[in-house]
């Protein structure tokens, strides 16, 4: 490196000390003039690459890279070195053994004392393994929901078939099909789902997402359960894991909760606080709570993930004589792009 001294925060940092650190670390890491010309990489990157000292100098690093990924990673790094802003991409990077291996390459403008980016430094992470483990699980996931559709598109089949049979069940059979279709609908939403698996929803509302929801439930249409108060933009960044925490609680209320027995009502309100969104769900009616649950099961703990991970929410419920009550708060802007 040319330069003698790299700042941080104002305190220098020798040109030797940095090279020991950056030779310690299991990384990849490299640094690059303010203008991105790369003049650095440490012992990770040639032990990794095989490549002769000095050739991945100034462009040659463009190169390893896998050449389908080159356009996106020049893109984004040139926005970076335009903007100042950090450089963050995931690329297929050629090993020394000629496969190309998954990284994610990420890099941060160091500053002088007045601000100036006097150079970049940067890292590569192998994530190959983890990379393949996710296109599998996401594999697995597009097959059961396909088997699943296919096994909501038979029972759709069998009712249609059993209705023609029995003419006077005609009506009966016609709304339970479609409640049935409906249901295979908001599988759409509560199975998981990966950024390019996400369904495509139209901006909509927090309240007409959870009709279209609580559609497939009789308890729905009779006003067992009711939905009230603010109503918030909701598309595809918030629909998923909302609809997974709303399914989660409607599935115990239907078989453990107030809407298990006949007359059991649920409650939902919905209000802004701030720039949080706080919705409470309250049960009344049903059956007596005993105490709380002594240990939560998957569905409960993925609703909860739901919230409090994928739209870094609070979620908490509370266990009393008379019915659940639960409390999801998020930040408004966490439910849509453009909230």
């Amino acid at each position: 490196m040319p330069a003698t001294e790299l700042y941080e925060s104002g305190l220098p940092v020798t040109e030797a000390t940095f090279k020991i650190l950056t030779d310690a670390m299991p990384q990849m890491v490299w640094s690059t003039l303010p203008d991105g010309f790369h003049d650095y990489y440490n012992e990770r990157w040639y032990e990794f690459t095989g490549v002769p000292r000095g050739s991945t100098d100034g462009e040659g690093w463009a190169g390893m890279f896998h050449e389908d990924d080159q356009p996106e990673a020049w893109r984004r790094w040139r926005h970076s070195l335009d903007t100042g802003e950090p450089y963050e991409v995931e690329y297929r990077l050629r090993h020394h053994t000629g496969q190309y291996r998954w990284t994610i390459g990420r890099a941060q403008a160091v500053r002088d004392q007045n601000g100036t980016i006097v150079r970049w430094i940067g890292t590569c992470t192998d994530i190959h393994e983890a990379k393949l483990a996710a296109e599998a699980n996401e594999l697995l996931s597009h097959e059961l929901s396909h088997r699943i559709k296919n096994i909501f598109s038979v029972v759709g089949s069998l009712i249609a078939l059993t209705a023609r049979e029995f003419p006077e069940a005609k009506a009966f059979a016609t709304r339970f099909r479609e409640r049935v279709a409906s249901l295979g609908r908001a599988h759409e939403f509560v199975r998981l789902h990966s950024e390019s698996s996400r369904p495509a929803v139209e901006r909509t509302t927090l309240q007409g997402l959870l009709a279209s929801l609580f559609e497939p439930y009789p308890a729905f249409e009779i006003g067992r359960i009711s939905v009230s108060g603010d109503d918030p933009i909701v598309d595809d960044r918030g629909a998923t894991p909302l609809a997974l925490l709303f399914h989660e609680l409607v599935t115990n209320a239907i078989k453990y909760g107030a809407l298990s027995n006949e007359v059991g009502k649920v409650v939902i309100t919905i209000r802004r606080q701030d720039a949080d969104i706080v919705v409470d769900w309250t049960e009344h009616e049903g059956p007596a709570i005993m105490a709380e649950p002594s240990h939560a099961g998957f569905g409960s703990k993925l609703a909860v993930m739901s919230v409090e991970r994928q739209l870094g929410g609070k979620f908490n419920r509370e266990w009393p004589a008379s019915g659940l009550r639960a409390k999801a708060i998020v930040a408004e802007h966490r439910l849509s792009r453009g909230a």
